[in-house]
């Protein structure tokens, strides 16, 4: 196989009886490759993929962008190749390309003092936490890391154990952990514009 088309053509043969190229709205790139168009179907929400379906195919969807037709890149343009309808994303694609369940998600706990101020602690942290493990996306984690950034700020907690249970909570939902350890980074630093202590 020579590219993703020969790989696309392959795909098709396996799982359905699409045609090919498909009739779908489609745009040359400036590489010699090829842009096309789907919408997306109703359930889970698709993501990118980069080599998902195979050699050279790659997918974009929530999150993701293409460069557009009509733009120019290096002196070259992006030019339509079909200007037919947007038709649904074949059921065989989609299967291919729903994110597999998560797994069970285990609670993320911490346990602290048994005093007053160590109880009001474990609970604050173990609330963000919990938020953050039943979350999809990232803006639980980086608000729970205001929250407790606040907390590290007024030098309620340690920096380094809160940012080693914010990063568990997220890989359990399928975020990257480079990811979260960057989100949570800039929510520890926002907190700490706002020190927060415990009353006595």
């Amino acid at each position: 196989m020579r590219n993703g088309a020969d790989v696309f053509r392959v795909l098709r043969e396996q799982h359905d009886t699409y045609p090919f190229p498909p009739d779908t709205f489609g745009v040359g790139t400036v590489s010699g490759g090829a842009h096309l168009y789907f919408a997306a179907p109703a359930g889970p929400e698709l993501r990118n993929s980069a080599g998902k379906l195979g050699w050279k195919v790659d997918t974009r969807a929530a999150g993701g962008y293409v460069v557009a037709a009509g733009s120019f890149v290096n002196g070259r343009v992006y030019e339509i190749t079909s200007d037919a309808p947007v038709p649904a994303l074949p059921e065989w694609l989609a299967e291919l390309l729903w994110p597999a369940p998560l797994p069970p998600q285990r609670p993320i706990t911490v346990t602290l003092a048994s005093d007053r101020r160590g109880k009001w602690l474990q609970a604050a942290a173990n609330g963000e936490l919990e938020r953050v493990t039943r979350a999809q996306e990232g803006a639980p984690l980086y608000l729970a890391s205001i929250a407790l950034g606040q907390l590290v700020a007024g030098g309620e907690l340690g920096e380094a154990e809160v940012a080693e249970w914010l990063t568990a909570a997220p890989l359990q939902t399928g975020q990257g952990e480079r990811e979260a350890r960057r989100t949570i980074a800039s929510g520890l630093r926002a907190g700490a514009k706002r020190p927060r202590t415990v009353a006595a």
